[in-house]
């Protein structure tokens, strides 16, 4: 037995929407023969008359206006289905499950993020402010789609793309003596109460190897796994600290100040990505974004 297909449906559609055979051809992009083709073998497989002809056009009958509005609700699905495909195609829409280190996450990426959401009103967003070793460990077990964490990365195989290295800063509280200086080397920091990064983590390796090999002496009184704790003790007065910019940054209306150090120390971080699927389009274009950003970050940082 022949069956109903989407061809026939749609010329029938098209002749309820624009009324005339002569229409339905243009709006099918096909010739006028094909489209009677099509609606006279349409109504020979429902066993019904969908059209009376009156002078010289065609009517539909009360079984085609009611078959119609079935037809009708099918269609407004696919349309849906299409516009969907149209949205996800221009990365616009479904779902990002991010995970970023405390540095990322307590302001600069919430406000790129809430920026790029903005130009994608369909997408939504699961942002989650964890750890190195966290965002990583949730990225490897596939409970995110991009992560942003400190390197080097524990798990080699994941995918990852290295993203642009801005300079470490040192922070004092405001109104610190070494705050006269606009650029300041180790031994600046002879003597200093040191706020520092806990024992163990890579940043604390990197920058005692530069204490260490300048032979400067601090006064190491508080260890803190993050970065915003850091600059919290340092605007209180307490004693110094060498940063990431990001924090430093949020701090600067909060008692603290920023000044370059010497020599540079970067502090570099990577986007990284389940191993088991290929990173969403979506996901690439905010690393693409994220990129674009942290260029514009350090030169405005160079012109402070």
């Amino acid at each position: 037995m022949a069956r109903i297909n989407s061809r026939q449906v749609e010329a029938f559609r098209a002749m309820m929407l624009t009324g005339s055979v002569t229409e339905a051809a243009k709006l099918m992009v096909v010739t006028q023969p094909a489209v009677s083709r099509l609606l006279r073998d349409f109504q020979a497989l429902l066993k019904m008359e969908l059209f009376e002809r009156r002078g010289t056009g065609l009517v539909p009958t009360a079984a085609a206006m009611a078959l119609y509005t079935e037809v009708e609700r099918s269609f407004v699905g696919l349309e849906r289905i299409t516009a969907a495909a149209e949205e996800i195609r221009g990365r616009r829409t479904g779902s990002l499950r991010i995970a970023a280190l405390p540095a990322l996450a307590n302001g600069f990426l919430p406000r790129l993020a809430g920026h790029f959401l903005q130009e994608r009103p369909n997408l939504n967003l699961a942002f989650f402010g964890v750890i190195s070793p966290i965002v990583v460990d949730w990225v490897l077990n596939n409970q995110c789609d991009i992560g942003f964490a400190e390197v080097p990365i524990a798990h080699s195989g994941l995918p990852s793309l290295r993203l642009p290295a801005p300079a470490r800063v040192a922070v004092l509280p405001t109104g610190h003596r070494l705050a006269e200086k606009e650029v300041l080397e180790p031994r600046d920091f002879e003597g200093e109460t040191f706020i520092s990064l806990s024992a163990g983590s890579s940043s604390r390796h990197l920058l005692d190897q530069v204490f260490n090999r300048h032979e400067v002496r601090r006064v190491l009184r508080v260890e803190t796994t993050l970065s915003e704790i850091m600059c919290g003790m340092v605007s209180s007065g307490l004693g110094v600290a060498i940063c990431d910019p990001f924090t430093a940054r949020e701090f600067a209306t909060r008692g603290v100040v920023a000044r370059r150090f010497l020599p540079r120390i970067d502090f570099e971080f990577s986007a990284v990505f389940p191993a088991q699927r290929s990173p969403s389009p979506v996901a690439l274009d905010l690393v693409e974004t994220m990129r674009k950003a942290l260029v514009e970050f350090e030169d405005a940082a160079e012109t402070h």
